[in-house]
């Protein structure tokens, strides 16, 4: 390369005048030394590089490349309800088993998240996430899996415990929410946050609008599977596909459509009496988000638009008193839900929003014929749509640290509007992946 450049500069030489080619004769000859000394400075670098390359390879790898990123999570809340929460209830649906009261009143600790993550090998990833509940009385297993990493073609593979792809929210974990609880959707439709055994197939199109489709297989080891099967094989199945894409500098979006089908055996609930539903559920999520910020960059302002539609329809056998009576009865229903929320950064540190929840029981037939029963005999099914509207806003001093305001106004039991307020923070100590779109 050097080569070349001096049989030009000596070209241009011969063509000025006699002055003229003596002063530049002698740039040239400066010009000429310090590539010289460039050219032994980069050899001596690269002699260097060589030496520290082959000792590296031949040195025992130090104790902290082994060594998995570790973080906690600790999350405590002060709430303030108008009724008892120990009396919460979604009228118009059956009980989820799951913990969907909105929380403690007085101050509590909350769920305390530990997390290991780190690259196996070249080929996979694992991540264990524990959550300790604030009583002290049990460490669940929130997430436990192996990752792929090493596929070809956008293909990956999960499999172990994991938060269900149904919907947007389900994959989120509890610190990365916008709001201090889960829309009330989620909490009739998935027993607030679905979890399963299972193993996960993905695919990511090559092309440039975002897509993947994906396949779940799950054990059915809660609501709205039920208890926990003994039986070989697979109690729920959810398949999912997402696109997204950009709009311009400022604007990305995203949209979403699971479908989860599971069978329920023996799905208990509590209703004056202890009942039972057998049958087939299917659930349809159609989720949607939009995110703006000034050319792409979020650092002062920007707006983050979700929301989710569910609809689910089931059909079987619900039986009355399980423990006495055990009177089965026909059961079908048709019900849906949505919510939508707005998050608004209007400062660097501070953001606001307001999220509208809506439920529909729709549709529900009992074929009491039989039995001989009445539908007063369900008090919980009686036809209801609860709704709730949640404001908030937060403070975060750093990507570690959060402090949130909310009050919500919940019409979820029928002529019995609770008002809850919650003043709650959330840090972060450690590293800690990065968050879903």
């Amino acid at each position: 390369m050097f080569r070349s450049m001096w049989c030009a500069m000596a070209l241009a030489v011969a063509a000025l005048p006699a002055q003229a080619q003596d002063s530049l004769r002698e740039e040239i000859k400066q010009l000429q030394q310090r590539l010289q000394q460039l050219e032994k400075r980069l050899e001596q670098t690269e002699s260097t590089a060589t030496q520290a390359a082959a000792q590296a390879s031949n040195r025992p790898q130090t104790e902290s490349a082994l060594n998995p990123g570790v973080s906690v999570i600790m999350n405590g809340v002060y709430g303030n309800f108008s009724r008892d929460p120990n009396t919460y209830r979604l009228n118009g649906f059956v009980p989820t088993m799951g913990d969907v009261a909105a929380g403690r009143r007085g101050l509590s600790l909350g769920e305390s998240e530990l997390a290991f993550m780190s690259n196996i090998d070249h080929m996979f990833r694992g991540t264990l996430i524990a959550s300790i509940s604030p009583d002290n009385s049990s460490i669940d297993v929130e997430e436990g899996y192996i990752q792929t990493i090493g596929l070809s073609h956008g293909f990956t593979i999960k499999a172990g415990r994991f938060f269900s792809a149904v919907g947007y929210q389900n994959q989120i974990h509890a610190h990365a929410w916008d709001f201090t609880d889960t829309p009330l959707a989620m909490k009739v439709f998935l027993g607030n946050q679905l979890n399963e055994d299972g193993i996960q197939f993905k695919w990511v199109a090559p092309t440039d609008l975002y897509l993947d489709v994906g396949v779940e297989f799950g054990r059915g080891r809660q609501f709205p599977s039920g208890v926990d099967r003994n039986k070989n094989g697979f109690g729920s199945t959810n398949f999912f596909t997402h696109a997204g894409g950009d709009l311009g500098q400022s604007i990305a979006w995203q949209a979403g459509l699971s479908h989860l089908r599971t069978s329920p055996q023996d799905r208990t609930y509590e209703d004056v009496v202890t009942n039972s539903f057998t049958g087939k559920s299917r659930l349809w999520v159609l989720d949607g988000v939009l995110k703006w910020a000034p050319n792409g960059n979020p650092t002062y302002n920007n707006f983050k638009l979700q929301g989710e539609y569910f609809h689910r329809k089931e059909d079987g056998t619900l039986t009355f008193d399980t423990a006495g009576a055990a009177l089965a009865n026909g059961y079908a229903s048709k019900q849906s839900g949505w919510y939508a929320q707005g998050v608004y950064q209007f400062l660097p540190q501070w953001r606001a929003g307001y999220r509208y929840d809506q439920l529909s029981s729709g549709t529900v037939n009992l074929d009491t014929s039989a039995s001989g029963l009445t539908p007063a005999d369900f008090p919980i099914l009686e036809g209801y749509k609860p709704k709730k509207h949640s404001v908030m806003v937060d403070w975060n001093p750093s990507e570690f640290s959060r402090i949130r305001l909310q009050f919500a106004r919940d019409y979820s039991r029928m002529n019995e509007p609770d008002n809850q307020i919650f003043l709650q923070y959330i840090v972060s100590l450690g590293a800690h992946g990065a968050h879903k779109f």
